[in-house]
């Protein structure tokens, strides 16, 4: 008999055991009594996994081992998420590695350099889940960029943009100015750093009981460029004399309302807020509020645009210094506090986002919001632990409507075209470089691909061969169950 070894020998064993499990088919979809199919929430397909994926897969693996020696049907779904701006990041290094850029090789060839960049690097995952010893059928691996995937995405946008669940506006996004896209709101990381606050004097139009200017205090005394109001707190009766007095802006010589509104702390600062329409969330929906003119001071890069004088040009870091100095050299910077406050980075490249006004596409989600709260609150879908069942309803709640365009080339791209002749424009199945109203031929596709977490969303039935398999999906959905981080 053979000595068993002393220690366990990875390389020996597993593989050998791999293969054998492999070469059966233990893991392929099996027929049963009751059905139990799992899909992994798709990795990154430029990632590598980590003790979450570990453990979360663990869970996965004992849930449907458990389920198959139940008797019962049972599939699990493994597959990859393109990862648009992770995805376009590697290429666009490799390509600048070489001494070429994107921009030089155009969108088609850039596209191409993406597919043979995922096809050398993109399976690392799906081997480390082989490694694991997970139970996968492995003989049914699915990718967001496939076509028949691509389908499914581009029927939904297509089905929400005659539904009028899809628009196209200009509002405020979480905007990177180093990879030059819209980032979403759950993919902004918050960090604490610490600043300043600036007070800076504001001449009054007109004196107000012999004051001839007030105190605006900021983090961001780049931004006052494009400031069209001044806000107070309407529980701050100490201010009420100066609601609907005009201040005149420095630098810009531009008069701006002083008005008052709910969203104002009395408590921060001098209780004087500069108002940006244009450059902060907050800001903006006090713009809309009180008819505020929303201007946009920097350019996609985050560079002062044209119109600004000895500014224009400058990065949003010279801007604040100079404007700072200008405060200084008029007069008008009254004091400075140091300050620690959570500013917003891109999780891809650390750069720090700019809150930005831009036109883009957006799902409304008022009308999403009922039915996927119904699912939780008549017990169809229950959490686990059950206390998450009230931040999911929260986070329902206070849901925004969601910016679904990136300004990238690796993606779905978004199947919006548009007749330059006639003004024509819809959204379609199939590319068209015909204008079905006109017959004209100066027709372009939108530029813009979508969020990667729009074809996310479809994981669970895009894989199962929606929307054509409907007799696959029959037999395998709803899912068993989503094993995911909270």
């Amino acid at each position: 008999m053979e000595e068993m070894p002393k220690t366990y020998d990875t390389a020996a064993v597993e593989q050998r055991m791999l293969d054998k499990w492999l070469e059966g088919d233990y893991y392929r979809r099996s027929a049963g009594v009751g059905d139990c199919t799992v899909t992994i929430p798709p990795p990154n397909v430029t990632g590598k996994l980590h003790m979450g994926h570990a453990m979360d897969d663990t869970i996965q693996d004992t849930f449907v081992r458990f389920n198959r020696m139940r008797g019962r049907s049972t599939r699990w779904i493994l597959g990859t998420d393109h990862a648009g701006i992770a995805t376009q990041t590697k290429v666009d290094k490799k390509l600048a590695a070489e001494g070429i850029s994107r921009r030089e090789i155009g969108r088609d060839k850039f596209i191409d350099a993406c597919w043979d960049w995922t096809n050398e690097y993109g399976g690392f995952i799906v081997e480390q889940v082989k490694r694991m010893g997970c139970s996968v059928d492995f003989s049914d691996p699915h990718f967001t960029m496939d076509e028949d995937y691509a389908k499914g995405v581009r029927k939904v946008f297509c089905d929400w943009y005659h539904d009028d669940l899809i628009y196209r506006g200009k509002r405020i996004v979480n905007w990177c100015p180093h990879c030059t896209t819209a980032i979403a709101d759950d993919e902004a990381e918050y960090k604490e750093e610490d600043g300043h606050l600036w007070h800076l004097r504001y001449p009054l139009v007109e004196p107000i009981d012999g004051q001839d200017y007030i105190v605006v205090a900021t983090t961001r005394p780049e931004t006052m460029l494009g400031d069209t109001g001044v806000a107070v707190s309407p529980k701050d009766h100490d201010k009420d004399k100066f609601v609907g007095a005009k201040v005149m802006l420095p630098i810009m010589d531009r008069e701006i309302p002083i008005f008052s509104d709910f969203y104002v702390d009395a408590g921060f600062g001098s209780g004087f807020v500069k108002v940006t329409p244009a450059h902060d969330p907050n800001d903006f929906a006090m713009g809309e509020r009180h008819g505020l003119e929303k201007i946009n001071i920097f350019d996609e890069t985050a560079h002062v645009v044209e119109g600004y004088g000895q500014f224009t040009g400058m990065s949003r870091e010279e801007c604040r210094e100079a404007v700072v100095a200008w405060f200084e050299e008029h007069g008008l910077l009254d004091h400075v506090e140091d300050h620690h406050h959570s500013v917003m980075h891109c999780y891809r490249c650390d750069s720090a986002l700019e809150p930005w006004l831009s036109e883009q596409w957006f799902v409304a989600v008022d009308k999403l919001k009922g039915p996927a709260t119904e699912a939780v609150t008549s017990g169809n879908i229950k959490f686990h632990p059950e206390r998450w069942t009230q931040s999911y309803l929260t986070w329902m709640e206070n849901l925004k409507d969601w910016c679904i365009s990136r300004q990238l080339w690796w993606g779905h791209r978004i199947p919006v075209f548009y007749c330059e002749d006639c003004g024509w424009e819809d959204a379609l199945m199939e590319d068209t470089d015909v204008c079905p109203k006109c017959g004209g031929h100066h027709v372009r596709q939108d530029e813009d691909v979508l969020d990667t977490w729009f074809s996310s969303q479809l994981w669970t039935f895009a894989t199962q061969g929606w929307p054509d398999n409907t007799e696959l999906l029959k037999g395998h959905h709803p899912t068993a169950a989503l094993f995911t981080a909270r």
